[in-house]
């Protein structure tokens, strides 16, 4: 597997090692010792998968608190377009994004810290999305950012996305109270 810093300090981009025959193709989406050789933590505790069809936006979302989580993103059929949000507090790239194309052409992976928001906009008819996740799901934990936030300026490849109502309603990056924003470690 490849490893490449992402776009934003603490995010990683991971391309696997996939091997092609005429039966079809093989490769390991997840081996902890490579993995936390590469400074990708090995502390996942739960797995979810999302399905959702073309122009399906989901996000921004962060946990904070108690069950803060970094993620593994793999799109295991379709593409997206995957954004992480720096809303760490003292951050010298706090509101800044990172966006990258993510599919099962390639099944590259992209690893989003702790103090990241993140969310995804569907770009092909399905995708089936799976994220490792680092902290166990903590509904009472669940905070986020409003995906067209005009102070963010994140370009989202779809103008006229499919939202969940609870979507729909976050807040603005500004608005949020400072202390429902993680901490910068430095």
């Amino acid at each position: 597997m490849k490893v490449k810093e992402g776009k934003l300090p603490g995010i990683v981009s991971i391309e696997p090692r996939i091997f092609k025959d005429a039966r079809g193709h093989f490769l390991e989406l997840y081996r902890e010792e490579r993995y936390s050789a590469s400074g990708i933590p090995q502390a996942f505790v739960q797995d979810n998968m999302s399905c959702s069809g073309r122009n399906v936006l989901r996000g921004l979302h962060y946990q904070f608190g108690r069950f803060p989580q970094g993620k593994l993103i793999t799109v295991l059929e379709g593409r997206i377009w995957d954004v992480a949000l720096d809303i760490r507090r003292g951050s010298p790239t706090f509101g800044r994004f990172a966006a990258e194309i993510l599919s099962s052409e390639d099944y590259r992976q992209l690893y989003i810290p702790e103090g990241f928001a993140h969310g995804f906009c569907v770009l092909s008819d399905k995708a089936l999305v799976m994220y490792k996740a680092t902290n166990r799901h903590a509904p009472e934990e669940e905070k986020g950012i409003l995906w067209n936030d005009p102070d963010l300026g994140i370009d989202w490849p779809v103008k006229d996305p499919i939202l969940s109502e609870k979507d729909r309603r976050l807040p603005l990056l500004s608005a949020v109270d400072p202390d429902d924003l993680p901490l910068y470690a430095g």
